[in-house]
């Protein structure tokens, strides 16, 4: 739907709509204050803002890239995300990254380069767009680590809505086209279809290792690479084909890695004393 969008309206503006309907969906919520308690309260407001710019330059930059790129190389490329984590995680979170998963990011961006394929007829400068996104969606991963178990879910998705609300509002105005009222309706399928599945995925890693969900996650290539096909006949050649294989290779075994760093922390920490 955004791609469609994207042939008459700026990305700005799809963003734009697409976080105000998040933030209408949200402000139930917090106006009537379920429990009796303000679900705006975060012990961090500082990084759930950051986190909010995260998502604002997640979405804005992936917009930007379908205006220009296949679906299926966009997403291919913006899958380079768990790599960025990597290298995010030793510089936010003092992490220590070993070889093998510095060798698996590695792998990851020689991926990006095979779909990109800069040098070539076949480059677009948009390419750069995904990667940013992939970027900005990394940053806000590593800060939901920062977040998880002190601010409720429902206070980081509100959060969210707000920060990206407020954002593109002050951009908006300089990008404005007036959308004619079927781009109103679909612009406002994608606040909610996008919010459903935001609110989805937090449920999911609630409840299942990341290490697990991850396999379901790169399903969505398939999912774009149908739709890309029946609605705007793309087909993705050999070179995306490949390029996407080795980088959801190089994100299943970073989050293979992860799960067994996690296995590792917690049999060396001590149980509690009774």
């Amino acid at each position: 739907m955004a791609k469609y969008l994207t042939r008459e309206l700026p990305a700005v503006e799809i963003a734009w709509i697409r976080f105000a309907v998040f933030a209408l969906i949200m402000l139930p919520a917090i106006l009537l204050r379920p429990g009796g308690s303000n679900v705006l309260r975060s012990a961090r407001p500082g990084i759930q803002v950051l986190r909010g710019l995260g998502l604002v330059m997640s979405s804005l930059f992936f917009i930007w890239g379908l205006r220009y790129l296949p679906i299926a190389d966009a997403s291919a490329t913006a899958f380079i995300a768990p790599a960025f984590v990597t290298g995010l995680s030793i510089i936010v979170l003092g992490e220590k990254v070993g070889v093998r998963r510095w060798l698996a990011t590695i792998v990851g961006l020689i991926g990006v380069v095979i779909v990109v394929r800069p040098g070539t007829s076949a480059f677009h400068p948009a390419a750069i767009f995904p990667i940013v996104s992939a970027l900005g969606w990394a940053g806000a991963l590593i800060l939901t680590r920062q977040i998880s178990g002190v601010d409720r879910p429902v206070t980081t998705m509100a959060w969210s809505a707000l920060v990206g609300f407020v954002v593109l509002s002050l951009m908006v105005p300089f990008f404005w086209v007036t959308p004619t009222l079927q781009q109103i309706l679909i612009a406002v399928c994608i606040g909610i279809s996008s919010t459903a599945g935001h609110w989805i995925v937090v449920l999911a890693y609630r409840h299942g290792d990341a290490s697990v969900l991850a396999p379901f996650t790169y399903s969505q290539l398939v999912w774009v690479s149908i739709l890309g096909f029946m609605m705007f006949a793309e087909i993705p050649d050999l070179w995306t084909v490949l390029g996407a294989a080795v980088i959801i290779s190089s994100g299943l075994y970073i989050a293979h890695r992860e799960r067994v760093r996690k296995a590792r922390v917690a049999v060396a920490e001590p149980y509690p004393s009774a």
